[in-house]
């Protein structure tokens, strides 16, 4: 995964309570909280240069005193995290998520400070381990399988400079990158490392690819016209069953996947015996239920993805690209204002209920 952190543990501490005071029954002060802080600009890689320990400890409370019979609050230890992090304890709870920036989670509470109740003896902070797992928001998530030319397409519709070559698996980190269209309005896209067969099952790179299509508002899948064949020892397929195959691996990893609004980008078009392929493929998506029967059985999703578009493309001589770029724009202006035009319709229904 190259440098690329998108998992830290962490460890942490609340603060320990201050000593209370018996003969004047002062009490002593609660120990701080430690927090987690979701912010602009901070990567997981930072978090773990900064601090290489990685450990956070809250202050510890103020002891009772005579000149202070209540004792002060111990220091919270506030650590700023990206956006886009869920919160995971060691048995794979997930105890919170921050997504927007400002966004804050108590991780550990400061213990109590001695008092009649605890015979003015203070209690230990809550203490345990936290995986930071990341997992990328982006508008659109770009899904294929290697060599499908999903890091051409990134560097041709944004000003991404991913790593492109003509071997699978160039791409060993998610690259991040933004469509600017002439009216200054952008919308972000993730080229996620590419899927095999088995991914589902965490083979190859499995679950820190898919993970990171979760929190993606829509899919855009870019299938070779010409198919798709990983090595000399797996089966070849063609662009349809590459397209089930990559249904299937989203179905297995997480149901809802499938449910996103999604896209297909059909690369490559510039290769000879490209048009006569992409008439068989669109006859094939047509009516894909005729041609199941010629596929094994474990290829065969049980839903299969519709598609708002279908774009042919070229990222070698630029064919398409800028429609694609056009209906990318559509398809996510139409997904948020379905999502208004539902908000309205709950917020009309509560005003009336409530009537």
């Amino acid at each position: 995964y190259g440098n690329f952190v998108d998992d830290l543990r962490v460890y942490v501490r609340g603060g320990t309570g201050g000593m209370g005071y018996p003969r004047l029954g002062g009490e002593g002060g609660r120990g701080g909280d430690v927090w987690f802080v979701a912010q602009e600009g901070i990567t997981l890689k930072n978090i773990k240069e900064k601090y290489p320990l990685k450990r956070f400890v809250a202050g510890t409370g103020a002891n009772s005193s005579v000149k202070a019979l209540k004792g002060e609050k111990g220091k919270d230890r506030e650590v700023p995290v990206p956006r886009g992090i869920s919160l995971v304890t060691d048995d794979g709870q997930q105890i919170g998520e921050l997504n927007a920036a400002g966004e804050r989670f108590l991780a550990a509470r400061g213990g109590l400070g001695g008092s009649w109740a605890t015979n003015f003896l203070p209690c230990k902070g809550q203490k345990r381990m936290v995986h930071l797992d990341l997992k990328l928001i982006a508008d659109i998530g770009l899904v294929g399988f290697p060599n499908a030319g999903k890091s051409s397409l990134l560097s041709k519709i944004s000003h991404a400079k991913p790593e492109i070559a003509n071997y699978p698996f160039t791409t060993v980190q998610p690259e991040l990158g933004k469509i600017m269209y002439t009216d200054y309005k952008q919308i972000s896209v993730a080229d996620l490392p590419g899927l095999i067969e088995g991914a589902h099952a965490n083979k190859g790179m499995g679950h820190k690819f898919l993970k990171h299509v979760e929190r993606t508002k829509q899919l855009l899948l870019v299938v070779d016209i010409s198919g798709f064949q990983l090595s000399i020892k797996t089966k070849f397929r063609t662009a349809f069953e590459t397209i089930l195959l990559l249904t299937k691996e989203l179905e297995l990893y997480k149901e809802e996947l499938v449910t996103k609004p999604a896209l297909l980008a059909i690369n490559k078009m510039d290769l000879p015996c490209a048009k006569d392929n992409l008439n068989e493929l669109m006859s094939q998506l047509q009516n894909p239920q005729d041609f199941l029967h010629l596929l094994e059985e474990e290829m065969i999703p049980a839903n299969t993805l519709e598609f708002k578009e279908i774009i042919p493309i070229s990222t070698y001589t630029g064919e398409g690209i800028e429609e694609l770029k056009a209906c990318v724009r559509k398809s996510i202006i139409e997904e948020a204002e379905q999502k208004n035009e539902e908000y309205r319709k709950k917020k009309l229904l509560l005003l009336q209920t409530s009537k």
